[in-house]
């Protein structure tokens, strides 16, 4: 037992995070209108989780294009089936389901396995509170007649493990894909 005990403990001893994630369920929904209920929904899977706003001009495009080419290198791989990307906006009075469709439509991410989530503002604070995602609003303008605002936001992919604990976390916009593909295969 403790031969078996100090093995398991040394294979975690990859991950700088260990935090368990299950005791959490969040009801939103996802670029089709289909609900989700994150994390649970994906328990099983592995997941890499970004977060994101589609007016975002620079650090949030990064990061979905840093996701996709994960996604891409595990698909060529046949390494695919068992990781879910999950990209959750942090502004949902803007990102409706269809501007989530329209902005993977934009990008041709494959939505095999490539979520996009939004849902009510009070549980998207929730999901970003337990994940520790910081997003400030910053001073806003006109434009057009629209209000146009933009936000500071933490730079992160984080990845969960099939049991929904959270692992690992990236700089989001500079990810180092390889490191990615690695920590992903030492969860398989």
């Amino acid at each position: 037992m403790l031969l078996l005990s100090t093995f398991q403990s040394g294979c975690k001893s990859d991950f700088e995070l260990n935090e368990n994630l299950k005791g959490f369920t969040f009801k939103l929904v996802d670029q089709d209108g289909k609900p989700v209920d994150f994390p649970t929904q994906f328990e099983g899977k592995i997941v890499v989780a970004g977060f994101i706003f589609t007016h975002c001009p620079d650090i949030c495009p990064l990061t979905v294009n840093n996701m996709q080419l994960v996604q891409k290198e595990l698909t060529k791989n046949g390494d695919g089936d068992d990781v879910v990307f999950v990209a959750i906006s942090f502004d949902p009075e803007r990102d409706s389901v269809a501007l989530l469709k329209k902005f993977a439509g934009m990008r041709e991410i494959d939505e095999t396995n490539f979520r996009f989530l939004t849902g009510d503002k009070k549980i998207t604070d929730s999901v970003m509170s337990v994940m520790r995602i910081v997003a400030v609003p910053e001073d806003s303008s006109l434009v057009e007649g629209d209000i146009s605002y933009f936000f500071t936001h933490t730079d992160r992919i984080s990845l969960i493990d099939q049991r929904g604990f959270l692992r690992k976390e990236y700089s989001g916009s500079k990810a180092n894909m390889e490191e990615i593909i690695n920590d992903i295969g030492k969860l398989k």
